[in-house]
């Protein structure tokens, strides 16, 4: 394994973690099946002002569920973006359901309204947005796009938790957002993610899928009765010892997005000299909680010459997102026309995501915008690619 001098991330832990972790590990019992589970649902909800939360073990099995609980199935069609993580679309084939791959607008990255009405067609069932790295999608305007369709929308939000468009929390625009807690996140629980939704009908189907199809949600290792399967479920439950760090990490959650926006604040303003590089987009509308800081460069090669100098220097760097659709799996599976994802390709062949952690020291900050300024000061930016600029 690499020594970096800058990782990609690095988590924040402190004593409150640590001890509420150790105190289920000396009850000595419930580790699986215990009250921290719903406390974190709880505390979840709460923060983000929605009726329902259920906690699963991963992003990937909250996307899977929720299109389980939505009745998604064979030969339905599910719009989806390629510039996301494959779990995006690997969960709309868990369901036998086909993704429709979508272009993405060049501002926020996400999904653009105007290609999901051109790709919309009778046997679209859901449109599935996903949020880039702690910046919202324009999920506002796809919900109004979306208003007069019976279409569901279910919103990607697994880099997203605290984000906000219009001071409106992500989670509150959609039919039902998923959360991720993997270790790269703005909390982790190492691995965790979670299901928030208004509905009712939703949030109880949510609850057979994750647990074996069990409708009673009691603790099975604490109860004498029988239980009642009443549908296929699988065990997609989150950890008693998993929902125990998810509530620790909450409680820290703002100031973890405050000490991200300050550091990403510090590094835009050193890198804004260099015209080559468009730092991550954030205004008052669209609040960006810089789960990931990312800058777009001018062409495939500057991005590609900058990557291996960083990498070079020991600063991990990396391209978040290759196209899915041009991933071996998909590519091979699919006859996708690539035409229609001129942007997704555009993009995808100029990011570059830096490294950005809540406590990332000002030496380590220095020696990032120090670097960058190093490799343009001795790169010559003319005659490099014939690749378009910046759109």
């Amino acid at each position: 394994m690499d020594e970096w001098i800058i990782p990609l991330y690095r988590i924040y832990s402190d004593e409150e973690d640590v001890s509420l972790i150790t105190k289920i590990v000396r009850r000595g019992t419930s580790w699986s099946i215990g009250p921290e589970i719903k406390e974190f649902e709880d505390k979840l909800k709460e923060y983000l002002g929605v009726d329902y939360c259920v906690a699963m073990n991963s992003g990937t099995s909250a996307l899977h569920s929720t299109l389980l609980a939505y009745n998604i199935k064979n030969n339905d069609e599910v719009i989806v973006p390629s510039f996301s993580f494959i779990s995006t679309a690997n969960s709309v084939l868990f369901v036998n359901a086909k993704p429709i791959f979508t272009d993405i607008e060049k501002q926020n990255y996400g999904l653009d309204p105007a290609s999901i009405l051109k790709n919309k067609s009778n046997k679209t069932k859901a449109v599935m947005p996903m949020d880039y790295g702690g910046l919202s999608c324009k999920i506002d305007e796809i919900k109004h796009v979306l208003e007069d369709e019976k279409i569901v929308l279910i919103e990607d939000g697994a880099e997203c938790l605290g984000s906000s468009v219009n001071k409106k929390k992500i989670g509150t625009f959609s039919d039902a957002t998923i959360f991720s807690f993997c270790g790269n996140k703005v909390i982790t629980t190492g691995e965790g993610g979670a299901v928030v939704t208004n509905s009712k009908e939703i949030y109880e189907k949510l609850l057979l899928v994750r647990s074996h199809g069990r409708q009673d949600n009691s603790d099975y290792f604490n109860n004498p009765n029988v239980s009642r399967y009443v549908s296929v479920g699988f065990n997609w439950r989150m950890s008693s010892i998993t929902a125990a760090l998810g509530i620790s990490q909450l409680h820290k959650l703002d100031k973890l997005i405050k000490l991200r926006q300050e550091h990403a604040s510090y590094i835009t303003s050193r890198i804004l000299k260099h015209s080559e590089i468009r730092p991550p987009f954030s205004d008052d509308k669209y609040e960006n909680i810089f789960q990931m800081y990312t800058i777009t460069l001018q062409d495939n090669t500057t991005r590609n010459a900058l990557q291996k100098f960083l990498l070079d220097k020991k600063i991990f760097c990396k391209v978040y997102f290759e196209p899915i659709h041009l991933g071996e799996y998909y590519k091979n599976e699919f006859k996708i026309d690539a035409s229609s994802l001129s942007v997704t390709e555009n993009i995808s062949k100029r990011v570059l995501t830096l490294p950005i952690f809540p406590n990332m020291t000002l030496e380590e900050k220095k020696y990032l915008v120090d670097s960058i300024d190093e490799f343009f000061e001795g790169y010559d930016i003319h005659g490099t690619s014939n690749e378009p600029e910046t759109p």
